[in-house]
C-alpha cells in the first residue's frame, strides 16, 4: 500500500478544468482593470476621478465603465474560485486519504499564500494585496468541505449581507458627521461656539475629507516619494500596506472575501463553475445577474457623477453597492460559463486559460511590471487616467502570448512549481518530458492541487 507522501501531490494534468481555468484568467487579467489605478495614480483617483488622473472625455467614461461593469466583480470572481479551490484539492479520493495529511497539506499552503500576500505588499509595494487575505481566509474554509451546497450559500450570503449592513453603518455616520460638521461650520462662520457634539462631528468630517479627499499638497508628497526610488516609495506605501492588512481586513474582508469563498464552494459543488449545468441555467445567470446589478452600478455611477463626486454621496452609494457588484458578478460567470458550454471563442479561451494556470505568476508579474514602470522609470502621478490602459493592454497582450508559450515546455507557472514545492515538502517536475512539446491540459482555481 502506498503512503501518504506518495498518493498526496498536486492533481494530474489531464484532470484539470478548462472552464474553471477560464474563469481564473479573465479574473487575473480583468483584476487589473481596477488595480492599474491605484498603481499608477495616487490613492484618491481610486474612488474620485476628480481627486487625480482626470475626469473628463476619456479619462471619465473609462472610469464610469470600470464602475459599472468591473469594480468588485473580478475580485469577487477570484474569491469564488479560490473557495473551489478546497472542494478540488482535497476532493478526489478524499475517502480513501488520511484527513490529518490532507489537513496539514491544506494549512501549509495557505500560511505560504499569507507570507506571499506580506511580500506582495510590502517588497513589491503593492497595498491592494489579496494574498494576504486569501491564506489567513483559506484557514477557515477546509472545515466547512463536506457541509450541503445549500447551507453553504446560505452561510456566504449571510456574510456577504452583514458586509451590506455595515456599509449601511457607515452611511449613517456618516450623515451624522456631515451634519454636524455642517452645523459646526455654520457657528464658527458666524462668530458662535459650536457645542462639544459638532466640534467632535466636525474632527470626524474632516478626517474623513482628508483620508477620501486630499489636498494638493499631499498628493504632491505622496507622487514625490513614489518617483524617488524604491526605499522612499517602500516608506511611502508601508503605512497604507499596514492599514489594508490590519484595521481595513478585518473591518471589511471577512464579511465580503469570505462570504464569496463560502458561496463559491457552493456552486462548485453545484456544478456551475465545471460547466454541469444546462445551458439555459448558465443564460438565466447572466440575465438575471446583469438585470439586477447594471442598473444598480449605473444608478450609482450616475448620482455620484451628478453629485460632482461628493464625499457624502460616496458612502451613500456604497449601501447598494454589494447588490449591484454581485449582480454583475453572477452575470459574468452565467456569460463565461455560457461561452465555454457552446463551445466558442475556442482559441482565446485556450489562452485565456493558460493565464488562469500561471494566475498566481501573472499576478504578481502585474505587480512587478508596474512597480518598476511607476516607481522604477519614476512616473508614478505621470500618466492620465486613460494612458494607464495602454499598459494594462500590454500586460494582457503578453500574458495572453507569453502564458501558453511557457505552458508548452513547463508543467506549471514559477511561482505555481514554488508554491507546490513549499506545500508538498518534496521535489515537483517542472520541465514538461521533452518528448512531447505540447501544453498539457488546463486546470482548477488561484491553483488546485
Amino acid at each position: 500500500m502506498k503512503g501518504e507522501a506518495e498518493t498526496l501531490g498536486p492533481v494530474d494534468p489531464g484532470g484539470r478544468i478548462h472552464s474553471v481555468d477560464t474563469l481564473r484568467g479573465v479574473a487575473v487579467l480583468g483584476i487589473l482593470l481596477m488595480n492599474i489605478v491605484g498603481m499608477g495614480l495616487p490613492d484618491p483617483a481610486y474612488w474620485d476621478p476628480s481627486g487625480y488622473g482626470g475626469a473628463e472625455g476619456w479619462n471619465l467614461w473609462i472610469w464610469a465603465g470600470n464602475e459599472v461593469f468591473v469594480e468588485g466583480t473580478m475580485r469577487g470572481l477570484f474569491s469564488m474560485l479560490f473557495g473551489a479551490s478546497v472542494i478540488l484539492f482535497t476532493g478526489k479520493g478524499d475517502a480513501n486519504r488520511n484527513d490529518v495529511s490532507i489537513a496539514d497539506a491544506w494549512y501549509r499552503r495557505t500560511i505560504w499564500l499569507f507570507l506571499f500576500g506580506i511580500i506582495h505588499g510590502y517588497v513589491l509595494l503593492w497595498p491592494g494585496d489579496i494574498l494576504y487575505a486569501y491564506g489567513l481566509m483559506g484557514m477557515f474554509l477546509f472545515p466547512l468541505r463536506r457541509v450541503r451546497s445549500g447551507r453553504l450559500l446560505a452561510l456566504g450570503a449571510a456574510l456577504l449581507m452583514t458586509g451590506a449592513g455595515t456599509a449601511m453603518l457607515a452611511y449613517r455616520g456618516a450623515v451624522q458627521s456631515h451634519r454636524g460638521a455642517m452645523a459646526a461650520e455654520e457657528k464658527l462662520e458666524r462668530g458662535e461656539d459650536p457645542s462639544p457634539e459638532e466640534r467632535k462631528a466636525l474632527d470626524r468630517w474632516s478626517e474623513k475629507r482628508a483620508a477620501y479627499q486630499p489636498d494638493a499638497v499631499t498628493k504632491e508628497e505622496e507622487i514625490a516619494a513614489m518617483r524617488g526610488g524604491y526605499l522612499s516609495a517602500a516608506g511611502q506605501r508601508f503605512g497604507y500596506t499596514y492599514f489594508m492588512q490590519s484595521q481595513y481586513h478585518y473591518r471589511h474582508s471577512y464579511w465580503d472575501i469570505l462570504g464569496l469563498m463560502i458561496v463559491g464552494m457552493a456552486l462548485f459543488k453545484w456544478g456551475v463553475f465545471s460547466g454541469r449545468m444546462p445551458i439555459r441555467t448558465y443564460a438565466l445567470m447572466g440575465a438575471i445577474g446583469y438585470g439586477v446589478g447594471l442598473p444598480i452600478n449605473a444608478y450609482e455611477t450616475i448620482a455620484y457623477f451628478r453629485s460632482q463626486f461628493d464625499l457624502l454621496t460616496y458612502f451613500q452609494m456604497l449601501n447598494t453597492y454589494q447588490f449591484g457588484r454581485t449582480g454583475v458578478l453572477i452575470g459574468h460567470v452565467g456569460l463565461i460559463m455560457l461561452v465555454c458550454r457552446l463551445g466558442l471563442l475556442a482559441g482565446v479561451r485556450r489562452r485565456l486559460a493558460a493565464v488562469g494556470r500561471m494566475a498566481l505568476t501573472n499576478y504578481l508579474t502585474h505587480t512587478v511590471v508596474t512597480t518598476f514602470v511607476f516607481v522604477g522609470l519614476a512616473q508614478y502621478g505621470a500618466w492620465e487616467r486613460y494612458q494607464l490602459y495602454l499598459l494594462v493592454l500590454a500586460i494582457w497582450a503578453a500574458q495572453l502570448w507569453l502564458s501558453p508559450f511557457w505552458l508548452r515546455y513547463y508543467r506549471f507557472g514559477p511561482v505555481e512549481w514554488l508554491w507546490r514545492r513549499l506545500t508538498y515538502l518534496q521535489p515537483q517536475p517542472f520541465r514538461r518530458a521533452a518528448e512531447t512539446g505540447r501544453p498539457e491540459g488546463p486546470a482548477l482555481a488561484l491553483e488546485s492541487r
